[in-house]
């Protein structure tokens, strides 16, 4: 009886180890980048991270979108702590794509496309600077891609009024777990419901040549 007893403590543990670790999105990234060495990572702030998340997911090419804060001065940052406006991040998403498939260039259209960039700090109904716009950039050569992208949107739609902010990523803090995947796991939230998904809908209507497949319906 003992054996059996130790024998099923051993199943247990070992079966509650696999699903966590297919539950946890950033492990599933960890395995990708393994697995496939393709992969790079653009960074994004534009509202809030669930809306955010469930936009880049839809884009063909982007294998996934992780939750969290960027943009500030303090370390180890919370969702509670950056709501207070007083850490200096923004809730942001880190965008694991395939340049095979999708570029940045791209991933760049689909953050100016998919929220107000003339918003100074939030995005209806969202607003302080946890919610403020920002394009990160790793290198100069997505600097440029940025600041040319923004100053002809500027030049010829917004007419100067852009504020998002282009900022060299220094360090990306995943966010707490609940908040991965929030949009797609929590359908029936009141949130998810009358702002998250109707943005997402908005962005797949303005774009669907950029869709998966499995993104097209609305």
């Amino acid at each position: 009886m003992k054996y059996s007893k130790f024998n099923f403590a051993l199943i247990f543990i070992f079966l509650t180890l696999v699903l966590v670790s297919f539950s946890n999105p950033i492990q599933t990234i960890q395995i990708k980048e393994t697995q496939k060495k393709e992969l790079k990572i653009a960074y994004f702030a534009s509202g809030c991270f669930w809306c955010v998340e469930a936009i880049f997911e839809s884009v063909d090419g982007v294998e996934e979108a992780v939750s969290g804060y960027a943009g500030g001065f303090t370390e180890n940052p919370t969702y509670k702590s950056i709501g207070t406006g007083k850490t200096g991040h923004a809730e942001a998403v880190a965008v694991y794509y395939n340049p095979k498939k999708v570029s940045f260039k791209t991933l760049v259209k689909v953050f100016f496309g998919s929220h107000d960039p003339t918003t100074k700090n939030g995005q209806h109904p969202d607003y302080g600077s946890q919610y403020r716009s920002i394009a990160f950039y790793k290198d100069v050569v997505e600097k440029s891609i940025i600041n040319t992208y923004m100053n002809d949107l500027n030049n010829t739609y917004y007419k100067g009024r852009i504020a998002t902010e282009v900022t060299e990523l220094e360090r990306f803090y995943v966010a707490e777990d609940y908040h991965q995947n929030y949009e797609k796991l929590n359908p029936n939230n009141p949130y998810v419901r009358n702002v998250s998904i109707p943005r997402l809908n908005r962005f797949k209507k303005k774009f669907p040549e950029l869709l998966k497949k499995s993104s097209l319906k609305y």
